[in-house]
């Protein structure tokens, strides 16, 4: 049994040493990017087994591990294996330094986007949260969103999807960071609305359940201090249609991830209602968001296929919308 965990699970301080294989499914690199290092940098196994066969100790694996989220942080590999080698095993939870680059290249973003998903996969919360708040302030949300986090989530569920459900908890751990960062940066300008503009109101369709997209969409809006108002997954028909009127909002975005959720008639009963008075009566743009509504056409409705173009939509709509000429209807 102790065998088996040693070759299969994470490596540990409590087993003496694991294999070259062990250690690169730890750390989300591949066996042949550990004998290269070794070999370029010397951070290679203080020892090896009889054969020279690197068995690495707990020690090695520390450096390693450093070294891993050195590199994700953008430190060039030589840099980050004297440095690894020189400071040993970091505090627990200490993020790496990092790096400033204002604009990034492609060769930044591939870099962090590699560093994202091989921190996911050896499980590593201290480098993911450091690589997704990193990317945040540098570059703003909508960068961080588009360029790191979207494609970091597809490639953890093309591994998981290729590997007969053997990195389930990685996609977990790595959307309930991704979401974190979201949120945090969310409150930033949620609690006080820059009136006189309208909010938007969001909401996932009856029987979606998934919103990480909409809170994505709702920090970019906090990010530039338009008010929103955000109603998360699944969201009945009845208290949608309560909301509108009773919020008066600029816009309505709908989002659907699966084709079976998405509902034309609900768009088209939303974006016809109505509110305030006789005479001064409004009633909502209508932004449909999500690949459920590919192929479904609502007559009026927008659909931005990206979080910047869903971005510059909204922020157009709620500069020209002018609440005081139809209240909201009081609940």
């Amino acid at each position: 049994m102790s065998s088996e965990r040693a070759e299969g699970g994470a490596p540990s301080s409590a087993r003496a040493s694991v294999t070259t294989g062990a250690l690169a499914r730890h750390l989300g690199v591949s066996p042949t990017t550990l004998r290269s290092w070794d070999r370029r940098y010397g951070v290679g196994p203080a020892t090896r087994a009889d054969g020279a066969h690197r068995r690495w100790t707990p020690k090695d694996i520390a450096v390693l591990e450093e070294m891993c989220r050195l590199t994700a942080s953008g430190v060039a590999p030589a840099e980050a294996a004297r440095t690894a080698r020189n400071a040993g095993t970091p505090p627990s939870g200490t993020r790496p330094p990092a790096a400033a680059h204002p604009d990034p290249t492609p060769a930044d973003i591939r870099r962090a986007r590699r560093g994202l998903v091989r921190a996911a996969v050896r499980l590593d919360s201290p480098a993911v949260d450091h690589l997704l708040y990193a990317t945040i302030e540098r570059h703003g949300l909508v960068l961080a969103w588009e360029e790191l986090m979207v494609p970091a989530l597809h490639a953890v569920g093309r591994k998981w999807e290729s590997s007969g459900d053997r990195y389930v908890e990685v996609e977990h751990l790595l959307s309930w960071h991704v979401q974190t960062a979201l949120r945090r940066v969310t409150p930033a300008t949620a609690a006080t609305d820059p009136a006189p503009a309208a909010p938007v109101l969001l909401a996932c369709v009856p029987g979606e359940q998934h919103s990480l997209a909409l809170d994505a969409l709702t920090a970019a809006l906090s990010e530039r201090g338009h008010p929103f108002r955000m109603f998360g997954s699944a969201v009945p028909v009845p208290a949608l249609t309560a909301a509108v009127r009773r919020i008066g909002p600029s816009a309505v975005v709908l989002w659907s991830q699966a084709r079976s959720t998405a509902s034309v008639p609900l768009a088209q009963h939303v974006s016809s209602t109505r509110w305030g008075v006789k005479g001064a009566r409004g009633r909502p743009a209508m932004i449909l968001a999500g690949p459920g509504w590919a192929g479904q056409p609502v007559k009026g409705a927008r659909r931005p296929l990206l979080l910047h173009e869903a971005l510059t939509a909204l922020t157009g709509l709620s500069a020209r919308s002018t609440p005081t000429a139809a209240t909201p209807d009081p609940p």
